[in-house]
């Protein structure tokens, strides 16, 4: 396994892996969609993406990163929005290797913390994460306002 920051090079593993991660989630599969979304965060350089991918050069999963700032501590910080395993992947470590390039990706650029939310029900991500030494923020309720109708 090797992880590499997706560029357009990777975009037809990205967007499948993204497709398949959106499916997890309880959306339809679009998978035109899916490359439309992902390219435009190519072509726009607005986030960072890590792929895994085997010696095939099949993608294994995937780990997006949004850059943001923390306003109290007045320091960068980037949203881990998405992490995904391919099915037929899982249990390899590969979840593991993402959330470490991630966190060396963050380090790098001098970022104040690396922020997560998953679904309270997710519980092999939610392991993973207190192994990594992840905590949970129990001090503040998130909201959100959707603004489509």
């Amino acid at each position: 396994m090797k992880i590499v920051q997706a560029d357009e090079t990777y975009l037809e593993q990205t967007a499948s892996l993204f497709d398949q991660y959106r499916v997890f989630y309880q959306q339809q599969s679009d998978i035109n969609a899916a490359r439309a979304f992902i390219n435009a965060r190519f072509t726009a350089k607005d986030t960072v993406i890590y792929l895994a991918i085997n010696e095939q050069h099949q993608g294994m999963g995937f780990t997006h990163l949004f850059p943001s700032f923390s306003s109290v501590a007045m320091q960068r910080t980037y949203v881990l929005n998405d992490l995904f395993v391919s099915a037929d992947f899982r249990k390899q470590g590969v979840a593991r290797a993402l959330m470490n390039t991630a966190k060396a990706f963050a380090e790098k650029n001098g970022a104040f913390a690396l922020k997560l939310a998953t679904a309270k029900d997710n519980h092999a991500a939610k392991a993973l994460y207190d192994q990594l030494g992840y905590k949970q923020i129990k001090l503040f309720d998130y909201y959100t306002l959707s603004t489509k109708k």
